[in-house]
């Protein structure tokens, strides 16, 4: 690789540990590893740019507190730079005006959905800008072949991963978090925008993340790495040429690829 300027980090599952704590480790164990390997990675000069499915607002102490320089949120959906000053749409398809969420809530294809798998899949509080998000277990093939059907053909449906709760409500094996955005949304496109506006090489960029919302940056980045509890997280999504698994689990796992990618 080039000299190192970048690296993009999912947040919770892969830099926070169970419960999204920082200093949370596998098996209610205590690291201090990724606190370790953020303070190399800023002393090394290197900027950290947080991606998440939180939105913004969410992301924005977070940010602060562990010294960001930008973070995506809802998925890419929104680039925010200068401490939250500069905000970079990355909406896709859509193509209207005021917020994605609105429209799409308009549009019917998220009660779709709600009807099309009944006790698999419930809303989350609207929070957010630009998507609609749900939890549950659906397999997102046949979520997007139920939009397609139904002419909803400018929206994509994103599984950004498995969450460690239980939902009384539901009757599903386990929970993964969902978002529904318009095509082109993506951790990958989010972080193309900012490799653009940074004029940096994919050579000179790295990333590290837990689910397969995250597996696609590694089209944009030098390196991709997966911490281990990705690896089943993933299911049968193929990981590109050249991807690394770490052997470390959560936040030692973003450690380990910060070691690896600091000594070169």
């Amino acid at each position: 690789m080039s000299e190192l300027k970048a690296l993009y980090a999912d947040l919770d599952g892969t830099l926070l540990g169970p419960g999204g704590s920082l200093f949370a480790a596998e098996d209610g164990a205590i690291s201090d590893r990724a606190v370790r390997a953020l303070i190399a990675l800023h002393g090394s000069g290197v900027d950290l740019v947080l991606m998440s499915g939180r939105t913004r607002r969410g992301l924005h102490e977070v940010a602060r507190v562990l010294g960001a320089s930008a973070y995506l949120a809802e998925l890419g959906a929104q680039l925010v730079e200068e401490s939250g000053r500069e905000i970079v749409a990355n909406h896709g398809a859509f193509t209207g005006d005021g917020r994605p969420v609105d429209t799409i809530a308009r549009s019917g294809a998220g009660a779709l959905l709600l009807e099309r798998f009944p006790g698999r899949l419930e809303p989350v509080a609207p929070w957010t800008e630009t998507s609609m998000m749900f939890q549950g277990f659906v397999d997102t093939a046949d979520g997007q072949a139920v939009l397609d059907e139904a002419g909803f053909a400018w929206l994509a449906f994103h599984d950004n991963g498995r969450l460690r709760r239980t939902l009384p409500g539901l009757d599903v094996p386990e929970v993964h978090a969902y978002h529904l955005l318009p095509k082109g949304v993506s951790k990958a496109t989010g972080v193309r925008l900012h490799r653009e506006r940074h004029a940096l090489a994919r050579e000179q960029t790295a990333a590290v993340g837990d689910s397969a919302a995250d597996v696609v940056v590694a089209a944009e980045v030098g390196r991709f790495f997966l911490v281990a509890n990705g690896r089943e997280a993933i299911g049968d999504t193929a990981l590109p040429e050249g991807a690394v698994v770490t052997s470390a689990t959560y936040g030692d796992g973003f450690a380990e690829a910060v070691d690896a990618l600091l000594s070169g």
